[in-house]
């Protein structure tokens, strides 16, 4: 069962607004275990070629968040969920603000509409004084959805200037005795890293292709090489976080604090592994990367609690525990769909069709009327049955911007293959 421990500090983490959130669906939920407050949206009949099926989806996507950016109007408030009629917004500092504006930037992607280049580039710009966010260690998550997109997508060099200001600050909080980045800057551990750090590394990576400066990529080496050493168990599974010693620089706690217990493997946090491990082989070529990104995608994918349809429950060990609701996590499945994408491109073409194929069936799921919601509905936002964090009982059952924003940057990449 979920520990007092964990209970706890998620208590603290609601009071303190940390930075950390975390059948079949054509029958009815007959178990009270499984959550049973999904409203089915209607139909839509998807092309069965995968291309013009992403492509159809994008398009369904562009005309929901059209009415998503027609209500949300002031790039300073930024759309974090929805709940119960009621937005949920980040403040300026908040770790979700860039994933709106890299919204935007997919669907511009996608459509190559001035207006909506307007958009991004308009909620991109709100978010500049994050690159001096010390507040965080999400100021990857922050600047590179937004300004790292769109310098990828408009080659604006002033976004250079942005993208390098903040991987200096987030060096700030690298520690090369222990070799890797600090996480929560809250809470009474000595030296937090959480698993999701491992996306912050993409900006790091990318200064020092803008730079030249090999100190932010040998940062971002190092922590992709220590968190795999502490963070992950023999099965490839991850603990969400490890608290290190500052003296010995070893490991003095492991738990999963997002997840149902400290043993257990909450599902977003699988997939942030997959996600970074993916990106690092991306941005160095180095073979251990690579085979520690196929070990993940192994574990979630032969997960004997996976459900049928893809989309994981917020946690994969929730299964195991009566008292625990079995909340599903359409985050978790659009991130995981994102990172499988592209690691179908690192590896020989049997294993790549085993993952591009778990990829679609996922976006198929999450576009299916259990997920994907109807067109101004769920407070605009386009995923349902998003978890945030299950043991603080915050946003369950919810849309969540940084699910909606892998679900269209997986869609993207699956036009590209």
């Amino acid at each position: 069962m979920i520990n007092n421990k964990q209970l706890l500090i998620s208590i603290v983490c609601v009071l303190s607004a940390c930075s950390a959130t975390d059948k079949k669906l054509t029958a009815p939920a007959t178990n009270d275990k499984v959550q049973s407050t999904v409203t089915y949206s209607k139909k839509i009949d998807w092309p069965v070629d995968n291309v013009a099926f992403c492509n159809a989806a994008l398009d369904e996507a562009t005309m929901q968040y059209d009415g998503f950016r027609k209500t949300y109007t002031d790039p300073s408030k930024v759309p974090r969920s929805f709940s119960n009629g009621v937005t949920r917004f980040d403040p300026m500092l908040g770790w979700t603000t860039g994933f709106v504006a890299g919204s935007f930037w997919n669907l511009y992607e996608h459509n190559k509409n001035q207006t909506w280049l307007d958009t991004a580039t308009e909620w991109t710009k709100a978010l500049e004084k994050n690159q001096y966010n010390r507040k965080t260690h999400d100021i990857g998550f922050i600047i590179y959805d937004s300004f790292g997109n769109g310098l990828r997508l408009t080659n604006n060099k002033a976004y250079e200037d942005v993208i390098v200001s903040a991987a200096k600050t987030l060096m700030e909080r690298f520690n090369p005795q222990i070799g890797v980045t600090y996480s929560w800057s809250w809470g009474t551990w000595e030296f937090p890293v959480i698993i999701d750090n491992m996306m912050n590394l993409e900006l790091l990576y990318r200064a020092s292709e803008i730079t030249g400066d090999s100190v932010y990529r040998d940062a971002a080496i190092s922590h992709a090489t220590i968190t795999m050493e502490h963070h992950f168990r023999d099965d490839y599974s991850s603990f969400h976080l490890v608290n290190y010693d500052r003296e010995t620089g070893k490991p003095n706690w492991k738990q999963t604090f997002q997840g149902i217990a400290d043993d257990s493997s909450w599902s977003r946090g699988q997939g942030w592994g997959l996600y970074g491990y993916t990106m690092s082989y991306r941005f160095t070529k180095e073979d251990k990367f690579l085979e520690h990104a196929r070990g993940i995608a192994n574990y979630i994918l032969t997960h004997p609690n996976m459900p049928e349809d893809l989309v994981p429950y917020f946690d994969y060990d929730a299964p195991k525990y009566p008292e625990v609701t079995l909340y599903r996590d359409s985050s978790a499945a659009s991130l995981v769909a994102s990172a499988l994408l592209e690691l179908s491109t690192f590896v020989e073409e049997a294993e790549s069709k085993r993952y591009y194929d778990a990829a679609i069936k996922m976006l198929r799921s999450l576009s299916s009327p259990a997920y994907l919601a109807d067109k101004g509905q769920n407070g605009h936002f386009l995923l349902k049955q998003a978890t945030g964090n299950y043991p603080a009982n915050d946003e369950l059952n919810s849309p969540l911007n940084y699910g909606d924003y892998y679900y269209l940057q997986a869609l993207n990449r699956c036009k590209a293959l």
